[in-house]
């Protein structure tokens, strides 16, 4: 192959990616045209939802608080504005890799302050009342765990009523034995009789304050959830979510109270104290015997009844201190949120609002990055082309008329200086040509 071919190829392809280029630079000509208004759309509509996030923020409702309010978000507007007009102007017309780093650098520290300032404000306008609710809904199922744990301590409590009515009834079977004398060994009502009596009277009294928390635990068990069900009925109410707060707010204050009184009503304690008592605090009669060795049976069998009651009370008391160790429902404390408090707690659950929050913003990183890439392009088309065969049509038309105008302004060229006409030449003789000598004679 020829270089002359070789030329000719490359010189072609060279034509091509000026075709290229210039087509592309027609496409920017007409996407220039609307682009700045784009982009104040969109820094338009970032405002109005930063006014709104803001707004939510803000405790006071005055002329002051609209005007801070309205200033912010025009802060934001026009920073937004200037910062993606910088980089689509000055992003894709550098060309070493330094200063395109450095400007990525400056693209990435400025999209972070928009966030910062913008978009999770323009996520709470846009999921705030959701989020608030999903809060509220949140803490309903708090306070549910928290009842239910505290109404199922409270009946496992009331159970040890149970207990304390077999030990009674154990003692009262052995006194009814003392009295026909199968334990002394002496019938009638002595004073085995009456320390069994006596043990029994106290657990009797036990069972009874035991029996009188039921009604109690019912009675606040189904007050509380008569409370959680209009709490439920708040979180999706239509209206206001902040007037709905602060209905669940008072709501929530007098549930947490009946949660602590089911708490205090448990009888556990109760119970652990009298199962001490039990044993600690006996009474013992007169031994009423006629004779010492009567007086010595009734002894023995005293002995042998404190020893039983020392045991019940034990099983009593662990069954109590069972009881009170059950893991205790958890404190739950409702705190309200604003909006935009709540959209960054329950942000997992509100994505594809903070998705089109941020893209709002950081929408015109792709179009500096498109310009970047066809600029990029359009440097390689003419690269190894000169200015001449870059010159389209027009430019060629608008050069030509350029020059007119300047030899118009600039005048006529001056015409060159006459010369002398020199002497015809002669044919020679021979055929040749003599021109004759200036200034001498033929």
């Amino acid at each position: 192959m020829s270089q002359d071919q070789t030329d000719t190829r490359l010189t072609r392809a060279e034509a091509r990616g000026v075709r290229a280029a210039r087509e592309l630079e027609g496409h920017l000509t007409w996407l220039d045209s609307f682009s700045g208004t784009a982009l104040g759309v969109l820094s338009v509509a970032s405002g109005i939802y930063t006014y709104l996030g803001v707004s939510s923020l803000l405790d006071e409702n005055g002329a002051m608080s609209v005007f801070a309010a309205i200033a912010y978000s025009t802060a934001v507007s026009v920073g937004i504005f200037v910062f993606w007009s910088y980089m689509l102007r000055l992003f894709p017309a550098v060309r070493t890799t330094r200063a395109r780093t450095g400007l990525m650098a400056a693209m990435g520290l400025g999209s972070l302050a928009i966030v910062a300032m913008s978009s999770w404000l323009n996520a709470a306008a846009l999921a705030g009342s959701a989020a608030v609710e999903q809060h509220l809904a949140e803490t309903v199922q708090d306070y549910q765990a928290a009842l239910e744990r505290a109404h199922e301590i409270a009946l496992t409590g009331q159970a040890l009523e149970r207990d304390v009515a077999r030990v009674r009834q154990s003692f009262e079977d052995l006194s009814d034995l003392e009295a026909e004398g199968a334990l002394s060994g002496l019938a009638g009502r002595g004073a085995v009789f009456r320390v069994l009596r006596q043990k029994a009277a106290e657990l009797t009294a036990l069972e009874a304050q035991i029996a009188e928390q039921t009604p109690l635990v019912d009675t606040a068990f189904t007050e509380g959830n008569t409370i959680l069900s209009r709490m439920r009925a708040l979180t999706v109410e239509p209206g206001s979510v902040e007037a709905r707060s602060v209905e669940f707010s008072e709501a929530a204050v007098r549930l947490q109270g009946l949660i602590t009184q089911l708490r205090q009503l448990s009888v556990a304690p109760l119970v652990e104290r009298a199962a001490q008592d039990l044993a600690a605090s006996v009474v013992l009669p007169e031994l009423d015997s006629t004779t010492a060795q009567g007086r010595a049976d009734q002894s023995a069998t005293i002995t042998s009844v404190l020893e039983v009651l020392a045991q019940r009370a034990a099983t009593l008391e662990r069954a109590a201190q069972n009881v009170q160790s059950l893991q205790p429902p958890t404190d739950v404390t409702y705190t309200p949120l604003s909006a935009a408090d709540a959209v960054i707690l329950y942000a997992r659950n509100f994505v594809p609002s903070w998705a089109g929050a941020i893209a709002i913003d950081l929408l015109p990183m792709v179009l500096v990055f498109i310009l970047a890439i066809t600029h990029a392009a359009i440097r390689q088309g003419r690269e190894g082309a000169g200015v001449e065969d870059t010159l389209t049509l027009a430019e060629l038309r608008a050069a030509v008329t350029a020059l007119r105008e300047v030899e118009a302004v600039a005048g006529p060229p001056t015409a060159p200086p006459a010369h002398t006409a020199q002497p015809a030449a002669t044919p020679h003789p021979e055929g040749e040509e003599v021109t004759p000598l200036k200034g001498k004679s033929a």
